[in-house]
């Protein structure tokens, strides 16, 4: 144990402390004085001990036990997703939250490590075949299009993306076809390229239909200052341009911690979670965005390194549905502040405030480590709790 201890990848922990100073002191300029976020940053500390309680026990727990058991930890979560379309909380137009006493779990969150555990429980079976079409690829896009489905329902469109993103990651290096890539990759961009077509050209008929068709106003809001900012509202239209505003006013070392008019003057929504970006690119600038940025671009680089030397099937896996997840929202969160992107009301990662999220990416990067612990012993013993079709090889595969 000792000498698995002694392999935790000493820059990823630097990392992941100095993401946590940046979130908290973020948090804190634009919490501070407010009586109605007052002590928003000690919640914070609080989440981000109980976030590194849980990576260093993700750490020392062999990933392969999760892998093994994917499929039930999967069907437990989808019920969750369940039970929150029932008694799920509202917030900020969301149906997406289960309280329990004072505290408010984001059940959409924890499903995105369910979804990439489950996907890499299906596709290590497969032992680097190609994926079939009919077999392999609609089956497990049906198993990303559930959980879409319910968080869909629930109004949160963030979140329901990634699940797609993460889909897309592990079908990538699980060895799909480059012709169904392919494809997939034209009705894709063929899809989404017809759906911006239809919004700016066809906008009345497209609001109407999202509106009264699929009853969701909300989405609305979203989609009009990205696209059409010309004629959204002012109120669908006040974050995005706000936000711009102080991202250009911090121009390249920033208006100083503390002293952006914008933030501090609280014209920008949400600025201790979703728009958290605008208070860095406000107060620290060019300069500061950039430090961030480069934070991020080293802690995926490590994680991807970690994947290169796992010598079990798994591990990468995960990273990559892991690397995929984190990705898209750091493009997503930072996208949507610099107007390039939708408004989804999607976090950024390690930085804006959220129990949930944070617990969720602190215990993501433990799997990771752990893969790194345990990624160099390939063979296994464990029980195969998944039923065995007679033409499937063993779950992992040895040397």
């Amino acid at each position: 144990m000792l000498q698995r201890i002694r392999r935790i990848d000493g820059s990823i922990v630097l990392i992941l402390l100095l993401l946590m100073c940046v979130s908290i002191f973020s948090i804190y300029s634009v919490t501070h004085g407010r009586v109605d976020l007052d002590g928003t940053h000690i919640r914070m500390i609080q989440y981000y001990v109980l976030g590194f309680v849980a990576f260093f026990l993700l750490t020392l727990f062999d990933y392969r036990l999760l892998v093994r058991y994917g499929l039930y930890i999967y069907i437990l979560g989808i019920g969750i997703l369940l039970l929150v379309s029932f008694i799920g909380k509202v917030k900020n137009g969301a149906q997406g939250w289960i309280g329990i006493g004072e505290l408010s779990i984001q059940p959409a969150e924890l499903f995105k490590l369910i979804l990439i555990l489950f996907l890499t429980t299906v596709l290590v079976r497969k032992q680097r075949n190609p994926l079939r079409f009919w077999r392999d690829v609609v089956p497990l896009s049906l198993i990303a299009l559930m959980p879409f489905a319910l968080v869909i329902i629930q109004n949160d469109l963030g979140n329901a993306l990634s699940y797609i993103v993460i889909l897309l990651g592990l079908l990538w290096i699980g060895n799909i076809k480059f012709l169904h890539a392919l494809i997939g990759m034209v009705i894709l961009a063929g899809s989404v390229l017809g759906f911006i077509l239809c919004y700016t050209h066809y906008h009345e008929q497209t609001v109407s239909f999202i509106e009264q068709t699929l009853g969701r106003d909300h989405f609305i809001r979203r989609f009009d200052p990205w696209l059409v900012p010309d004629l959204a509202s002012s109120d669908a239209s006040y974050q995005t341009k706000n936000a711009k505003t102080a991202i250009a006013s911090g121009g390249l070392s920033g208006e100083g911690y503390l002293q952006g008019g914008t933030v501090q003057s609280d014209r920008v929504p949400y600025l201790y979670s979703e728009s958290i970006f605008v208070q860095i690119g406000e107060e620290f600038g060019f300069l500061g965005a950039a430090v961030l940025l480069m934070l991020f671009f080293i802690l995926i680089h490590r994680l991807i390194m970690i994947a290169l030397e796992c010598r079990d099937r798994g591990g990468p896996l995960l990273i990559v549905g892991i690397v995929a997840m984190l990705l898209y929202q750091i493009l997503e969160n930072i996208g949507a502040m610099i107007g390039l992107m939708p408004l989804t009301g999607i976090t950024l990662p390690f930085i804006s405030y959220g129990g949930t999220s944070i617990l969720i990416n602190m215990a993501c990067m433990g799997i990771a480590m752990s893969v790194r612990l345990y990624g160099q012993d390939v063979e296994d013993d464990l029980p195969l709790p998944l039923p065995r079709l007679k033409d499937e090889p063993t779950l992992f595969l040895k040397s």
